[in-house]
């Protein structure tokens, strides 16, 4: 007895067409078209490490959204929150091996595996968001995402929403640098950090991602920073009783891909990618750009957050940040000075 076959829907039928086949024919027919099919849909695994409601995961959420519009249903999105892939410290090293599709990494742990993020990284180095994004969204972030795939064989897809790290202890106000003196202070594993808050005068205790609450819940830590929102995000205002802009370093959130991945999509996926990110990153943009001050409010209001903040004079902090800057610059290579020199000139 034949099998009657609909084939309708692949990419490769573009009618309603239906054959009356032997049924050892119309089995060996349905395997070849189920292999196509499935050929044809891919499965991206995106992660991050922190919680599902923090920054990065609207970013995640836009991006998962877009590439499954994008590419027509051809590619499905599955976001992974809360390090279920990897650790945010290890996931660069992760997707250069392609064991890991994509993960969102805030910049100043690529640096270990890509120095020239550092320039970046530097206290005080974008004098304005205007300034931040006119970098990054410009040409200077195309070459430098450019050259961190030459060298590393990652994508940098999006940079995502420019922020600030607030600052948060349990000992004291900070009114000036002379407060932060002697605190012990987690910082990322990053030299540029750690080398920061030496120069304001802390004793900076680097650590992961992963054993920072509980360094700062058993006092291993007296203080710490993150971005705005993240403080929120991971309720730190439950345990740290002093808030302060700080505003001493800016982060922001990239989308990164695998060689791997990236290798695996079609030309018209790989353009769906390519576009779902870049909207993504300007969505996530503007909806983090109008929750800063709202959230600010909502760590310093008594019955909500509770933290209690002071008047910061960040005058001798700047000045610390501008003789870090001069250390490194003078430091390390001519690719990083550059790169260093055009940030300091598009700031004019």
């Amino acid at each position: 007895m034949g099998l009657i076959i609909t084939l309708k829907g692949l990419p490769m039928f573009k009618k309603s067409l239906k054959y009356n086949l032997p049924g050892c024919l119309a089995g060996f027919v349905l395997s070849m078209l189920t292999a196509v099919t499935q050929a044809d849909q891919i499965t991206i695994n995106l992660g991050y490490a922190t919680a599902e409601t923090s920054s990065y995961g609207i970013l995640a959420s836009h991006f998962e959204r877009l590439a499954e519009k994008h590419s027509n249903g051809t590619i499905d999105v599955k976001v992974r929150c809360c390090a279920q892939l990897i650790t945010e410290d290890e996931a660069f090293k992760a997707l250069q091996l392609g064991t890991v599709d994509m993960h969102i990494i805030t910049g100043n742990n690529v640096s270990p595996h890509f120095p020239l993020m550092d320039a970046f990284v530097l206290p005080y180095v974008f004098q304005s968001k205007h300034h931040a994004y006119k970098i990054l969204e410009g040409d200077v972030g195309k070459q430098f995402a450019d050259q961190l795939r030459r060298e590393t064989k990652v994508y940098l897809l999006t940079f995502g929403f420019v922020g600030d790290r607030d600052f948060y202890n349990s000992r004291n106000p900070i009114r000036t640098m002379a407060d932060i003196k002697g605190l012990k202070v987690r910082v990322p594993k990053n030299q540029v950090m750690i080398d920061t808050f030496r120069a304001f005068g802390a004793a900076p205790i680097p650590l992961a991602w992963a054993d920072t609450p509980t360094a700062l819940q058993t006092g291993t830590v007296q203080g710490a920073d993150n971005g705005t929102s993240f403080i929120k995000s991971q309720k730190f205002y439950e345990i740290m009783p002093y808030f302060s802009v700080l505003e001493h370093f800016s982060y922001f959130s990239p989308l990164f891909a695998s060689d791997r991945i990236m290798g695996k999509l079609n030309d018209e996926q790989r353009a769906a990618v390519l576009l779902a990110a870049s909207e993504a990153g300007q969505l996530h943009k503007e909806e983090m750009s109008k929750q800063i001050s709202e959230i600010r409010a909502f760590l310093t209001t008594d019955g909500q957050g509770g933290m209690k903040t002071t008047e910061l004079d960040k005058t001798d902090f700047i000045a610390a940040g501008q003789k870090v800057q001069d250390q490194y610059a003078k430091e390390k290579d001519d690719d990083f000075r550059r790169l260093l020199g055009k940030i300091r000139e598009a700031a004019n």
